[in-house]
């Protein structure tokens, strides 16, 4: 194909920020050919209440008026089954579960499952998922590393499952072969995120390169073919969340390099190039625009005059996005495969 044509993609699983950093990366979310998005509630404080939520959405909206964003809530053991209830009424569609100082802003994370176990039930009973970061803490003395941290956490969401059949679950950006066979093995209230810097990259690729570190790491290559197999395959319960995580370059380019990869400036190009790179091209709106959609029994109308085509023409990512942060100091962002070129972009 020298061209593609589909409906604005579905992101279910991004970081957009807060202040001036916001500023800078909310409105590349529809440029980038992204029409939904599903926003990670880690700021500084967390989102942990429906009017914190609906206040964030109402300041992405102003910058981004042309996306629909979904909105989600942190766990914390301060949430409450009555704030459940309320938060599902204003149209929040899920609870992200942030395993103790895995990633960014987690330090507010979960340490245990089962004091959750009531405000779970009344998610299962009004239809909020449960959107999971599936990593365990690294524990040297129990063999535990950023290696086989998703491997380890499976078996908590096994027993989620079981415990909550009803209950939605989102393995969010799986990067492992065993968790790809996990979900697969598991009810249809069981789906999973996968990004698309997941689909490229390897362990190899991260070590010594910080613009390529993030949480969970890419794996092995295995692993990466087993993300590729199950969107080839097109699996229903599989689809695009870009986690796409914008740091500043001096918090990436340091000894303690802050996680994430930054793919939102160019999301569907991205996108578009990698499925292409391993003969997936055919299945981009299922995996971006279908699969997503249904798993989470969204009943949103599509804008149908709002379609993006791609051709296949090279164009070079940008080297960084500069912006003024908070303190009116100038700062930059690199994006994903800065310098690079991609195989396919946006046609205006």
């Amino acid at each position: 194909m020298s061209s593609i044509t589909t409906p604005l993609l579905d992101d279910f699983h991004i970081h957009l920020r807060q202040g001036s950093l916001m500023g800078l990366v909310t409105p590349m979310v529809r440029s980038s050919g992204v029409g939904l998005a599903l926003v990670m509630p880690n700021l500084r404080p967390p989102i942990t209440t429906t009017a914190q939520a609906i206040s964030y959405k109402k300041d992405l909206e102003k910058l981004a008026p042309g996306v629909q964003f979904l909105m989600t809530l942190y766990l914390t053991p301060e949430l409450t089954v009555d704030e459940v209830k309320k938060a599902k009424e204003a149209g929040v569609v899920g609870v992200k579960s942030y395993p103790r100082g895995v990633t960014t802003n987690s330090d507010s994370g979960i340490e245990s499952y089962e004091t959750y176990y009531p405000v779970f039930k009344a998610m299962e009973e009004c239809g909020l998922a449960l959107n999971l970061h599936g990593e365990i803490p690294s524990d040297h003395a129990r063999g535990v590393t950023i290696l086989n941290a998703e491997e380890r956490f499976l078996h908590h969401l096994v027993k989620l499952h079981d415990d909550f059949p009803r209950l939605r679950i989102v393995l969010e950006h799986a990067t492992t072969e065993a968790a790809v066979e996990c979900v697969k093995s598991l009810g249809p209230t069981v789906g999973c995120s996968i990004t698309v810097h997941h689909l490229d990259l390897v362990v190899d690729d991260w070590a010594g390169q910080n613009h390529h570190f993030c949480k969970p790491v890419a794996k092995l290559p295995s692993d990466r073919d087993a993300l590729r197999q199950v969107v080839k395959e097109g699996h229903p319960r599989f689809f695009m969340g870009t986690d796409s995580a914008p740091h500043p370059r001096h918090t990436k380019e340091t000894a303690h390099a802050h996680a994430g990869v930054f793919v939102t400036p160019h999301t569907a190009e991205y996108l578009a190039s990698v499925l292409d790179s391993f003969g997936a091209l055919n299945q981009l709106s299922r995996f971006a625009c279908e699969n997503g959609r249904a798993f989470y029994g969204l009943t949103l109308e599509r804008d149908v005059s709002a379609t993006l085509t791609m051709k296949k023409h090279p164009r070079a990512v940008e080297e960084e996005f500069e912006f003024v942060d908070d303190d009116g100091v100038r700062r930059a962002v690199v994006p994903f495969w800065a310098g690079h070129t991609l195989a396919w972009q946006i046609s205006e």
